[in-house]
């Protein structure tokens, strides 16, 4: 059997050991060929975009952050006949099963795909908000990132009796945000799913203030809706108004805004720290290695026991499939538990 296989949307931390275990999976286990689609679904839509992936190709990579088969926001449903193309390709090439790994996008065209192709897919996202998985690999590597930040700052923000705003990623769902903060000791989370307006942000800080605490640390997913002032419509802080091949803005700058509201209203020198791609680049943590590996080897199972239109998902401590169709009907947003934990420290 000849498996092709994709890397799709925003790199992250652990897409090279799902690589090598697809690869040594099939080679030494069924003898099936394995072929990488470079630049993710670009790859099957245009010519040269394909290569074999030998034992070779995956030595020494699972320490590497980034993906070898490199990746791209590549809607095929954007494209012209590019569904058409899509399985033109696959017949043209011989390529019998699919594996296709990335995040809510990446899955989502798989789903569309997987009546007319034999689809398996695997979850990848630092934000953690992939339906029906317990974790995503790239996650745990981007909390530790996000949390050895917040320390670090933390010595300033004490030494310059400051406030110290640190936005990290997290588009719809505030995952890193909230394990971060509460990892980092912040005084304040902010997330997507909790609304917050400005007067309790201040509160909390002029309360500490009030206590003897000369220094806040707030920590702010970048998709956090937060009202400046009473009544006033939520909305999204962007870098700008162009849109992604999937219609998303390219978020950014709520950190900012934040840190310039809270000096102006509480008087306080504030300051503001934009982690954003650190949090996904360089080595993975030992649980997403192990993770992308167990993902990797779990998708070759799938296709040899014909579960296709799948996702491997991890629940609880076992590796099961899941349809495609219900991992994209939903996100997984923080549930309150996690929340209320973090807001026990606020202040």
């Amino acid at each position: 059997m000849k498996i092709g296989l994709l890397t799709g949307g925003g790199d992250c931390p652990g897409l090279n050991a799902v690589i090598r275990a697809v690869v040594k999976k099939s080679i030494f286990q069924h003898d099936h060929q394995v072929v990488g689609i470079l630049e993710g679904w670009r790859g099957l839509l245009e010519e040269g975009y394909i290569q074999e992936m030998g034992l070779e190709r995956v030595s020494g990579i699972l320490h590497r952050g980034g993906t070898i088969l490199k990746t791209s926001r590549t809607n095929p449903y954007k494209e012209k006949n590019g569904e058409r193309r899509i399985i033109q390709n696959m017949r043209k090439w011989g390529i019998d099963a699919l594996v296709a790994v990335g995040g809510e996008d990446t899955l989502g065209v798989a789903a569309r795909l997987c009546s007319k192709v034999k689809i398996v897919g695997v979850p990848k996202t630092i934000d953690n908000d992939i339906y029906g998985t317990d974790y995503t690999f790239g996650f745990d590597t981007a909390v530790n990132i996000a949390m050895e930040a917040i320390d670090r700052i933390h010595t300033t923000a004490e030494s310059h009796n400051r406030v110290m705003v640190i936005e990290v990623m997290g588009r719809h769902t505030g995952w890193i945000a909230v394990e971060a903060g509460i990892a980092g000791g912040a005084d304040l989370v902010l997330i997507p799913e909790k609304s917050v307006d400005m007067d309790k942000i201040c509160n909390v800080i002029q309360k500490r203030h009030g206590r003897g605490k000369d220094f806040s640390i707030v920590v702010v997913a970048e998709g956090a809706k937060i009202p400046m002032r009473a009544k006033e419509e939520e909305k999204l802080v962007v870098q700008n108004a162009a849109k992604d091949a999937f219609g998303h803005a390219r978020l950014g700058g709520i950190g900012k805004v934040l840190a310039s509201e809270i000096e102006k209203r509480t008087g306080i020198e504030t300051r503001f720290v934009i982690l954003g791609y650190i949090q996904r680049g360089g080595t993975p943590t030992a649980f997403d290695r192990l993770l992308g590996t167990r993902f990797g080897v779990a998708a070759v199972d799938f296709i040899n026991k014909g579960y296709f239109g799948k996702m491997t998902s991890l629940q609880g401590n076992k590796i099961v499939p899941i349809d495609l169709s219900e991992v994209v009907s939903k996100a997984k947003f923080v549930n309150d538990e996690l929340y209320n934990i973090s807001e026990i420290f606020f202040g």
